[in-house]
């Protein structure tokens, strides 16, 4: 099933050649030229997906990532040159799906643009049902997490990482398991994001971070959720 796609690129002979690889796939694709004319379209289309190159006139990626995540849960992928992988956890924090750095393929591309199409179909299809452990509670249907009656913030990748732990309480998940279920397999992405971004949900969740009671280390394999003694029934 094609996908209405948005695509943001300020480079004209770019723009032109991810518009015809996505056509071929089956998407129907608009694209503008800066981050200003990417809000307005998204705003006025709410297509499926936004594809958003981060260097952009006007409004750059990373802002309108930051604008539209605020507005909507539309999946978005960042384009960039950028090599640091810093800059690919700020991407994340700001709310995106994925991140794919230039050069690429196009072929690689559209595969992943499928991908995470894909993925997000199944979560709105398929888990119709909260996931719970103890008093965490995780809502793929509306993308929230409570614990009791606390929400708790998660960008995209917090909150795939979370679901993917909660739904399995006590199973021991690699760090490659994490990082593929929660990112993708971009090659520039490494381990390390998945230690970032468990750190930052233990900030969220945990009554002591430093010594956590729900996201527990696994030395020499990764990481699994446990319910605290406390909640256990």
């Amino acid at each position: 099933m094609g996908a209405h796609i948005l695509v943001a690129e300020d480079d004209p002979n770019q723009a032109e050649l991810v518009r015809r690889y996505l056509e071929h796939d089956g998407h129907t694709v608009v694209v503008v030229h800066d981050g200003r004319a990417a809000i307005d379209e998204a705003r006025r289309r709410h297509p499926d997906l936004l594809l958003l190159d981060v260097m952009m006139p006007k409004v750059d990626g990373l802002d309108v990532c930051r604008i539209m995540r605020a507005e909507s849960d539309v999946p978005i992928v960042l384009l960039t040159a950028r090599s640091v992988e810093d800059d690919v956890l700020l991407g994340f924090d700001l709310g995106a799906d994925d991140y794919i750095t230039k050069p690429y393929r196009p072929r690689q591309m559209v595969a992943r643009v499928r991908t995470i199409l894909r993925r997000v179909r199944h979560v709105r299809t398929a888990q119709s049902t909260l996931l719970r452990a103890g008093d965490l509670t995780v809502d793929p249907a509306r993308h929230e997490v409570h614990l009791g009656d606390r929400p708790i913030e998660c960008t995209p990748a917090e909150f795939r990482l979370l679901a993917t732990l909660v739904a399995q309480p006590g199973r021991v998940f690699t760090r490659g398991q994490l990082l593929e279920d929660s990112y993708g397999m971009d090659g520039f992405i490494t381990e390390r994001t998945v230690d970032v971004h468990v750190m930052k949900l233990r900030k969220k969740i945990e009554p002591d971070p430093r010594r956590p009671s729900w996201l527990l280390t696994v030395y020499g394999i990764g990481y699994k959720l446990a319910i605290p003694s406390s909640q256990e029934r």
